[in-house]
C-alpha cells in the first residue's frame, strides 16, 4: 500500500485519467474529490461490499433455482 500525505487543495494522480484531490479537512473527515472516465466505475467501500454480498446471494439463488427445475424437469420431488 502506497501511503501519502497531501493538503487541502492538494491532488494524487492515479495513472493519466484518474485525479483524487483533497477538498477538505475536518477533524477526522476528509472529503475527497474524485476525477475519472465515465467507463470507471466508482464505489464507497461498503458499498461495494454490499453490492458484492448482493451478487453473491443472486449468484446462490440462480444455482437453487436451477437445481429446482432440474429436479422438476426429471420428476423427482423434495
Amino acid at each position: 500500500m502506497l501511503i501519502l500525505s497531501r493538503n487541502k487543495g492538494q491532488k494524487i494522480m492515479i495513472g493519466d485519467n484518474v485525479v483524487l484531490s483533497v477538498l477538505e479537512i475536518n477533524g477526522d473527515q476528509v472529503r475527497i474529490g474524485v476525477e475519472a472516465p465515465s467507463n470507471i466505475t466508482i464505489y464507497r467501500e461498503e458499498i461495494f461490499e454490499a453490492i458484492q454480498q448482493q451478487n453473491k446471494e443472486a449468484r446462490e439463488f440462480d444455482e437453487d433455482i436451477q437445481t429446482i427445475l432440474r429436479q422438476a424437469a426429471s420428476g423427482k420431488n423434495n
